[in-house]
C-alpha cells in the first residue's frame, strides 16, 4: 500500500466534520469533482469505503471515522514538524511553548504578552498552565520551550535556570476579620486556612514559614488556582498566604485585607529554558522580552 496523501486526508476530515463534499470544498478552497477525486482515491488506496450518505448528509463510515480520528493527530503532528522548521528558519515567526502558574497568567503575563506583540507580532505564544514540576518535566521531554517556575530548583541536566522575579509574600485576611497590622504565623495559624496544594513549591514555602515558628496548620480548603483563593478570602471562607500581585489585589481591595506578615518571607521565579545553543530565533526573542520584566 502506497503512502497516505495528506491533502486526501485534510479532505475526508472536512468532509466528516462538515457534512457534505461541497462544504468540504468551499472549506478548502477546492472544486467538488477535486474532493470527490480524494476521497475515491483514499479509498482505492485503502481498499474500504471511508464515506455514505444518509439523511443527515455525508458521514464517516467505521473505516473512516477511525481514519479520521488518527488523521487528525498526523495533521498536527505534520503542522508542528513544518512550524519546528519554520521556527528554525525565521527568528520573527513561530510558535514558543511557555508554561506558568495561574498567578502570572493573571497578573504579568498580560504585559509581556502586549510587549512581545509590539516587537514582534508574527511569534504565537502557546501557554499552559503548569505547576513548576510539570512545567520542568515537560521541558527536559522537549514538549516545552520556556518555563516560569519558582526557585530555587535543583540543578537539571540540560536547563539553565535566571531568576527573574521576587515577590513579597503577604496575609490576605476577609475584610470583616479584625487582624493585626502585623501578621504573625501564631495569629494566622488560628485562622480557617486556604492553601495551595501539598504538591505546590507555593505549599511548602508556606508550611516551611509556619514551621519556623513551631506551627503546622492544615488548610480549610486547598486549591492551585492563585485568583480563586483570593476570591475565596473576599467571601470570606479563610485566610490565605499568597505573593502579592497588585493588579489582582487592586481589583479585590474593598473585600479582603492585604496585610504584611512577620517573619518576611519572598517567593522567587525564575525562568528555565534549554542551553541558547539549542534554542530557536522565536524563543529566544520571548526570553529578550521576558527579560524585561526582570525585577530581583
Amino acid at each position: 500500500m502506497r503512502h497516505l496523501n495528506l491533502d486526501q486526508l485534510r479532505t475526508l476530515i472536512a468532509i466528516a466534520d462538515l457534512g457534505s463534499f461541497s462544504a468540504a470544498a468551499q472549506a478548502l478552497h477546492l472544486a467538488q469533482p477535486t474532493v470527490s477525486l480524494h476521497v475515491s482515491e483514499l479509498e482505492s488506496r485503502l481498499d474500504a469505503r471511508l464515506v455514505v450518505r444518509g439523511a443527515r448528509g455525508i458521514t464517516p463510515t467505521a473505516a473512516g471515522a477511525a481514519l479520521v480520528e488518527r488523521g487528525r493527530k498526523l495533521l498536527r503532528d505534520t503542522d508542528d514538524a513544518l512550524d519546528a522548521v519554520k521556527r528554525q528558519a525565521e527568528g520573527r515567526s513561530g510558535r514558543v511553548r511557555l508554561g506558568t502558574s495561574t498567578g502570572v497568567v493573571v497578573d504579568l503575563l498580560p504585559q509581556v504578552l502586549e510587549a512581545l506583540g509590539a516587537r514582534d507580532a508574527g511569534i504565537d505564544v502557546e501557554v499552559a498552565i503548569l505547576g513548576s514540576g510539570e512545567a520542568l518535566a515537560r521541558l527536559a521531554a522537549g514538549t516545552l520551550d520556556i518555563g516560569l517556575v519558582a526557585l530555587p530548583q535543583p540543578p537539571l541536566r540540560d536547563l539553565v535556570f535566571t531568576p527573574w522575579r521576587t515577590q513579597p509574600m503577604m496575609a490576605f485576611v476577609p475584610q470583616r476579620t479584625k487582624a493585626p497590622r502585623r501578621v504573625t504565623p501564631a495569629w494566622l495559624a488560628e485562622q480557617p486556612l486556604i492553601f495551595n496544594d501539598a504538591t505546590t513549591h507555593m505549599y511548602r514555602l508556606t508550611m516551611e514559614w509556619f514551621a519556623a515558628a513551631g506551627f503546622a496548620p492544615r488548610a480549610r480548603i486547598e486549591l492551585n488556582y492563585d485568583a480563586a483563593i483570593r476570591s475565596l478570602v473576599a467571601a470570606g471562607y479563610g485566610a490565605a498566604l499568597l505573593p502579592l500581585q497588585p493588579t489582582t489585589d487592586a481589583a479585590l481591595g474593598e473585600r479582603l485585607q492585604v496585610l504584611p506578615i512577620v517573619p518576611k518571607l519572598t517567593r522567587r521565579l525564575g525562568i528555565a529554558h534549554r542551553p541558547r545553543a539549542l534554542l530557536d530565533g522565536a524563543t529566544l526573542r520571548v526570553l529578550e522580552v521576558l527579560a524585561g520584566f526582570r525585577q530581583t
